[in-house]
């Protein structure tokens, strides 16, 4: 019986090209979309699930406010974890990672001496591995870390360089100073889905500032995980219980600290602050923890997987109807057929199981084109996700069965309407050529509510679409308060030691360049933050008890290379001694509440309480992505000497249609200086860019699977196109011979399609207004929701819709009416 139901499904696939071509097709595409995001998806969802316990892992966050600001970050104070180790016996472990910027590296035993720049360096506790079991090559996890002297390589680095020999002993030189660290143990390179990611492992005592910063409770520079034991409970509710835990041990643990930098924990908690410890799981950082500020790991976003998986479920549904609203129309030209097989003897069960073998065998064989549209397209797709998805992974177990549910599932949706429809048929009406449903009042309705659906999810993805290329180009195009284009920045020039002002006084002297500044952080990365307290200036001020400043230490060529303006006061100049001044931004001075700020003082208790006196109020200007609002910004000069943060970068302002000439002249002038260490540059506005990747691939991803939705909805009207002028043929033929024109016929015609596209886009506008206003949220500057977006979208959905059908209606509205009217 089965064999049957296919071999008439297969002779009704070859009998009607055109309407198989159209169902296939249209399935083909849903099908390979859905595979693809399926992918994608998967591959988010098990992002550190590789690791043994993984559920026992936490990440330790900071709630805090100094004043007015909230902050929500990924980092804690150095003593954090051993204050969680002395008080909590739930947990096993707590680890450390501090991240020590970028490394200079290269091998004693490397004939060649090549120095490299590694920026995956990550400085550990010794028992890393006891929270984080990576699987190692050689070595022993229990000690490899135990000397402040060694460093744990990845595969990659140690095939970089010591190729195929043996790299445990051997030395690498590393940071400016070469000081050597012995190769300990080798790590087999990090899964696709690690969100910690490095290529190097080395001791935090080999990194002075973090023994001599751990009594401290403010000093924010190390992120903190631990490994609760195995019997801990690690349910939602257990792990609030011990959240709630926490700030009785902040109060108990930091009481010295607090007050050794001026102000005890009980102080801030009575003017408002607090500083509260929290716990994350590992297993969400990498789609949960886009809130928290200064996260050490590459993340990604929840929702970006919730909006890819609904554009999968509606581009495989709108394959579907496509297929129902195809087969409903061909109602007419199977009636006899029913009819026919009801007299022969069939029951209504057997045409319910013959039609939805049919949309089975149709769904099957999209199953077998979509697999191999997404071995083709897999790359394409990969280069545009950010993802490294192979096409084996098509064939794994899970997938595989995933697919097969799909075929099932899609074949059921396809084709349960037309296999209901269709066996209700009456045999003596359809044989006696009464025509029933497909021509009736209910058919109708169904069917062009399935065209309204199609272009009210296509009219709402162009809006969604526009509307995100929109948000990307104003966060790349906006005024953020300082000049991003042709600036060139050296990143860790302070690699020069005291031959960096030398350094940049020779690149000064050229035509080439305009300013060049030294700082220690530049917009995008290496801000530092702390607490000061505001004194009152002028009588009647009502100042915030503190506030917290994230900061840059600078030269006095930094505001004039990056074209920040100064809207009260000077600048940084060499005519006066300024290692006791300040310059805030307009979000500072508004915050403190200063209403003559310059001159006026603020005191920094982590350093004796110093004072600082501002000089001068810039533009707000923004350091990192539009997703955050302007923070209250700080720029002290490089002759203070208050911070050491390690970090140094050289600006370089060239003139226009001169990078290529700059760059050139920076090589050259670094050779002089330091022939032997690599120099590393980038571009600001380059920077800037990355901030919005994600945003990037979004839209990228939107506006490909827009154009999926946009051809398969097409292609349904297409098919619809065809059978209704073919069921309109002889009607055309007598309207021609009583004298209707070929322009009134084509309105007659396609006017009942404008009329469901015009209802599917007053259905796709407040729906996809919403949901870019929900998506807008995210962001602290944002586009507007323009009326021409909407109308353009109109205006699209309507123009598809005349050329998608125009071929058709004109091509019935002069055809010759004696042809139609022949069999008459």
């Amino acid at each position: 019986m089965i064999q049957t139901y296919f071999k008439m499904t297969w002779r009704k696939l070859s009998r009607n090209k055109t309407s198989s071509f159209i169902n296939i097709s249209g399935l083909a595409i849903g099908m390979a979309s859905f595979i693809m995001i399926l992918l994608y998806v998967q591959d988010e969802l098990k992002y550190d699930k590789f690791l043994n316990n993984h559920d026992k892992i936490y990440q330790v966050t900071l709630n805090g406010n100094s004043g007015e600001q909230e902050f929500f970050i990924g980092k804690t104070p150095a003593s954090v974890s051993s204050a969680l180790m002395r008080n909590f016996p739930e947990i096993e472990s707590a680890v450390r990672i501090y991240k020590p910027g970028d490394m200079i590296v290269r091998s004693e035993s490397s004939l060649h001496k090549e120095s490299f720049t590694e920026s995956s360096v990550l400085a550990v506790d010794s028992c890393f591995f006891n929270v984080f079991p990576f699987e190692l090559k050689k070595g022993n996890a229990a000690n490899c870390l135990m000397d402040p002297g060694s460093v744990v390589i990845t595969e990659n680095i140690a095939d970089k360089y010591f190729g195929s020999a043996d790299p445990l002993g051997k030395i690498l030189l590393m940071d400016k100073d070469q000081k050597p660290f012995k190769i300990t143990a080798v790590l087999k390179n990090l899964p696709e889905q690690s969100t910690l990611r490095f290529d190097m492992l080395t001791s935090t005592e080999a990194f002075p500032v973090v023994k001599r910063m751990s009594w401290s409770w403010v000093w924010l520079q190390v992120c903190t995980y631990i490994r609760l034991k195995d019997k801990t409970a690690t349910d939602p509710a257990s792990i609030q219980k011990l959240d709630e835990k926490f700030p009785a041990m902040v109060k108990l643990e930091s009481g010295p600290a607090f007050k050794r930098v001026g102000q005890s924990l009980d102080d801030m908690i009575k003017k408002g602050g607090k500083w509260d410890l929290h716990l994350l799981p590992y297993t969400k950082i990498h789609l949960y923890s886009g809130e928290i500020g200064q996260i050490l790991d590459t993340v990604s976003d929840i929702k970006y997987v919730y909006t890819f998986s609904i554009i999968a479920f509606f581009i495989i549904l709108l394959a579907c109807v496509n297929f129902m609203n195809l087969s409903t129309a061909q109602a007419s030209s199977r009636a006899k057929e029913v009819g026919v097989r009801k007299v022969l003897g069939s029951e209504k069960n057997q045409l319910i199981r013959q039609f939805l073998a049919e949309a089975l065998l149709f769904s099957s064989i999209a199953a077998i084109i979509s697999i191999i549209l997404v071995i083709i397209l897999l790359n394409p797709f990969n280069s545009i996700s950010g993802k490294n998805l192979s096409p084996q992974l098509i064939f794994s177990g899970e997938v595989l069965l995933y697919t097969v549910g799909l075929i099932v599932l899609t074949g059921f949706l396809a084709g349960i309407y037309p296999a209901f429809y269709l066996s209700s048929f009456q045999p003596a009406a359809v044989i006696k050529g009464i025509k029933q449903i497909s021509s009736g009042l209910g058919s109708r309705f169904i069917r062009n509510g399935l065209v309204v659906f199609q272009f009210s999810v296509s009219t709402a993805m162009i809006i969604c679409t526009v509307i995100v290329f929109k948000q990307l180009d104003y966060m790349q195009t906006t005024d953020i308060g300082l000049n991003k284009e042709q600036i060139i920045v050296i990143k860790n020039s302070d690699r020069l030691g005291n031959k960096e002002t030398a350094f940049k006084n020779l690149l000064a002297q050229s035509s080439e360049i305009k300013k060049v500044s030294i700082a220690s952080g530049v917009p995008t990365r290496e801000n530092f933050g702390d607490g000061y307290v505001p004194e009152v200036s002028t009588a009647g001020d009502q100042l915030v008890p503190d506030i917290s400043l994230s900061s840059f230490i600078v030269d006095d060529d930094f505001i004039p290379s990056l074209d920040i303006k100064i809207l009260k006061g000077r600048n940084f100049s060499k005519e006066f001694s300024d290692s006791g001044s300040v310059i805030l931004n307009e979000k500072a001075v508004k915050d403190v509440g200063w209403k003559n700020p310059v001159g006026s003082y603020m005191t920094y208790p982590g350093n004796a309480n110093q004072r600082f006196k501002v000089i001068g109020v810039v533009k707000d200007f923004n350091i990192n992505s539009l997703h955050s609002p302007v923070t209250p910004f700080a720029l002290f000069h490089k002759s203070s000497n208050t911070y050491n943060v390690g970090s140094g970068y050289t600006i370089v302002k060239c003139k226009e249609n001169s990078v290529a000439a700059t760059i050139e002249i920076i090589k050259e002038k670094w050779k002089q200086f330091s022939p032997s260490l690599p120099l590393d540059l980038m571009f600001l506005d380059e920077e800037f860019e990355a901030l919005y990747k994600a945003e990037k691939r979004v839209s990228q991803v939107f506006f490909i699977f827009t154009g999926l939705s946009i051809f398969v909805a097409c292609l349904g009207l297409f098919g619809l196109a065809i059978y209704n002028t073919e069921r309109r043929t002889k009607e055309i033929g007598v309207r021609k011979v009583l004298g209707a024109s070929v322009s009134r016929l084509v309105t007659l015609l396609s006017g009942e399609f404008i009329k469901l596209i015009a209802v599917s886009v007053f259905i796709a506008f407040p729906v996809a207004w919403w949901a870019m206003n929900k998506w807008l949220e995210n962001f602290a500057y944002r586009t507007t929701l323009d009326w021409w977006i909407f109308a353009g979208a109109a205006f699209v959905s309507v123009s598809l819709t005349l050329f998608t059908v125009g071929f058709h209606i004109i091509k019935a509205a002069v055809t010759n009416p004696v042809k139609s009217l022949r069999t008459e």
